[in-house]
């Protein structure tokens, strides 16, 4: 759903349970240019969206793209690398351009990051900043797979699904018609009752952003969609909220998803639902 709203996808979990192979598939689905930056502390800014190089035949500096410019980037175990370089996406995930020595440079139309770290908790990561979690439309986790998928997983025979393919025109009409897709006011307050909560909340650092509130209707516009509605209704918000918002909050006392996720809930059941 994020990637029809336009927005960008973190998938957070422990390594090996195909938080890679699950972007890799996205990109096959939608069939458009795909890069991979896989995250190590010594990965520079300049190694992820490029660098002016100078060309002496030409007496001038020539841009080298890096691998940013693409539509679909799958950055593997971004919290691997040093803030310096996770900050080298703020620009890009939320205008679509990216400015190098006072030139700004255009992405490709769709852009969609799908970003993958390990929990905190994990040897050798470094917290993401709160701007770069923020970009994030949804955080996700895949969890263990059931017995019987991960048997159809050891045998390879997962590897032998078709995926149906979806072309540019389609995943640009439903872009578009995310805008027609109606919210009564009632549903907006609704969102807001919930941000609010977060905000004056004293046991967190911080609440929900604006972007939050903004993504969660957004992407509760998409869902509607995917339902063959035309008009979002309170389940959307409430199903959403723990994978929008719970990533968007930071307090000392929450420092895993599950603790995010559940204060999120818990909020939920302080709003009045709208009918």
């Amino acid at each position: 759903m994020a990637f029809f709203a336009q927005g960008h996808v973190l998938i957070e979990d422990l390594p090996g349970l195909g938080k890679t192979s699950l972007a890799k598939a996205i990109a096959k689905v939608v069939h458009l240019d795909f890069n991979r930056i896989q995250g190590s502390t010594d990965l520079l800014p300049s190694d992820i969206i490029g660098v002016n190089i100078y060309n002496p035949s030409k007496s001038n500096f020539e841009f080298h793209q890096g691998p940013i410019f693409t539509q679909i980037l799958l950055f593997d175990e971004m919290n691997r690398t040093p803030p310096k370089t996770q900050s080298a996406l703020l620009q890009v995930m939320a205008e679509n351009q990216v400015t190098i020595d006072q030139d700004t440079y255009n992405v490709k139309n769709p852009f969609f990051v799908i970003g993958t770290q390990n929990p905190v908790s994990s040897d050798g990561t470094y917290r993401l900043p709160d701007s770069q979690l923020d970009r994030f439309s949804v955080r996700l986790s895949l969890g263990y797979p059931q017995k019987e998928q991960e048997k159809s997983i050891i045998l390879g025979k997962l590897n032998k699904y078709a995926y149906n393919k979806i072309s540019l025109d389609e995943i640009l009409e439903i872009q578009n018609l995310v805008d027609k897709i109606h919210i009564e006011s009632s549903i907006v307050d609704y969102v807001l009752d919930i941000v609010e909560i977060t905000r004056k909340d004293n046991s967190l650092n911080h609440g929900i952003s604006v972007r939050g509130s903004i993504e969660i209707v957004k992407l509760a516009k998409v869902r509607a969609i995917f339902e063959n509605r035309d008009f979002v209704i309170p389940e959307d918000i409430k199903i959403l909220a723990p994978n929008v918002f719970a990533h968007r909050i930071l307090s000392l006392k929450l420092v895993d998803r599950l603790a995010q996720e559940n204060y999120i809930r818990s909020v939920l059941e302080q709003v009045i639902i709208p009918t």
